[in-house]
């Protein structure tokens, strides 16, 4: 790639970049800063934490499907400056509530699902925006810079939201989360890279496309492979997140800021994960990425509820880093993948498709973790998530995925009104979501 190729010197990108970096930030703050808030405000049960890790992720479950049509209707962009400054305003009302002595875990609860409604459209409008900005041929190298900023989002996010909750305490933290989205929608106000017009509406039903949408993503047998490691990934994953400020403040017993400390460290395998994406993309191919990575990384989580209080803490972070490189280069390789093969009169419904599928099980995992919780403790809760996580890459390594090195790129398909073959039996695009990172 000639240096003048580069996404760097692409001032629409540069933008996006900018507003997801801090948009970024504010979501991992946030992550940590409700849960905290939560479990050491408002007291909240292991039944009570694992509702609030369900109501975060409700939305793409309840209304993921239909969304993926909204976004292809609409320009993608309006959309996300929409879904930002809404998501603004809903964080604010908990500092509000907090100074006026009203807060209560029912408004946590409803917050975070009326935020997860607008990440639902930002984020399927985000991932089918774009390829229309940068270019298919620049779309690997877009993710990875994208990825990069996520993933120092989640190092750092943590370690500042836990320094946020010891100087402010955590209602005021949340301010952060706040200021994030509304600074990123500050910056894609500033993009002025055209943006095609969506196709005009044919008349077609809403359940006629969103059956489209569905053929296209489960019509492939690697496609659905991907599709259920990610979701089972997710749903395990969701289960410890549930139980983690749990896990770390009452069984291993660290402060809040030391909760902060150790989430930042074990979120730093995602960010070298970022880093060598396309190294390991180019030495062992996109398709082995997909499987091999996470044969080899994933299974290590399970040193995390092997941590004892001491120095064993250390156990689990070695565990969160392996675990969250993998996923990282596991989710550049796929992402891309799929962006780059759907015609982008069916990116939305491509995206929501599988957003449905891979976050709808977010929620059953949050509630599954909080009923595990109450019923078998903490610590077995973080082992049963954890060892199923431990063999989440069972579909795809069983796929015809492992008898490839690359992954053959198909043609999009016309943009006519016609429905969409789902495409050739070799392998098409993955599943286009990002599991969550080990706790």
């Amino acid at each position: 790639m000639r240096r003048r190729d580069s996404l760097w010197f692409h001032p629409g990108f540069r933008l996006l970049w900018a507003g997801d970096t801090v948009s970024q930030a504010g979501t991992f703050i946030g992550q940590t800063v409700l849960p905290l808030l939560a479990a050491t405000v408002l007291a909240a049960t292991p039944g009570q934490m694992g509702l609030l890790t369900a109501a975060e992720n409700a939305a793409f479950l309840l209304i993921g499907l239909p969304a993926g049509v909204w976004v292809d209707r609409l320009r993608r962009r309006p959309l996300m400056l929409r879904a930002d400054f809404a998501r603004a305003a809903l964080l604010l009302t908990i500092p509000v509530a907090w100074w006026a002595g009203r807060l209560t875990l029912a408004q946590l609860v409803v917050v975070a699902l009326l935020v997860s409604a607008g990440t639902v459209f930002f984020d399927i409008a985000y991932q089918s925006y774009l390829p229309s900005l940068v270019g298919r041929e620049h779309l690997l190298e877009g993710n990875a810079k994208l990825q990069t900023s996520q993933s120092v989002a989640q190092v750092t996010g943590p370690g500042i939201a836990g320094g946020l909750v010891q100087l402010a305490d955590a209602a005021n933290a949340v301010l952060a989360t706040g200021l994030g989205y509304l600074a990123s929608g500050l910056f894609l106000l500033r993009i002025r890279t055209p943006e095609p017009d969506p196709e005009p509406h044919d008349g077609t039903p809403l359940r006629a496309q969103i059956g489209e949408g569905l053929r296209f993503v489960f019509g492939n047998p690697a496609l659905r492979a991907i599709t259920l490691c990610t979701s089972t990934g997710n749903f395990a994953g969701t289960i410890v997140i549930s139980m983690q400020v749990l896990f770390l403040t009452r069984v291993l017993g660290l402060s809040p800021s030391a909760v902060g400390l150790v989430l930042a460290v074990g979120s730093g395998g995602a960010v070298l994960g970022a880093l060598t994406a396309g190294f390991w993309t180019r030495v062992i191919g996109q398709a082995r990425a997909i499987w091999l990575v996470p044969l080899v990384t994933w299974p290590l989580q399970l040193l995390l509820p092997l941590s004892q209080p001491g120095w064993s803490v250390a156990l689990g972070v070695l565990g969160m880093v392996a675990s969250g490189y993998g996923i990282v280069v596991y989710n550049v390789a796929q992402v891309s993948y799929r962006q780059a093969i759907c015609p982008d009169r069916l990116l939305g419904r491509m995206n929501a498709t599988v957003r449905f599928v891979v976050w709808g099980t977010m929620p059953l995992g949050g509630l599954a973790g909080g009923a595990l919780g109450e019923l078998i403790g903490i610590r077995p809760t973080v082992w049963a998530g954890c060892a199923l996580m431990a063999i989440t890459m069972l579909p795809v390594l069983l796929s015809p995925l492992r008898t490839m090195r690359d992954l053959p790129v198909s043609p999009p398909a016309p943009t006519t009104g016609d429905p969409v073959h789902p495409g050739p039996r070799t392998p098409p695009g993955p599943s286009g979501s990002t599991p969550p990172a080990p706790p």
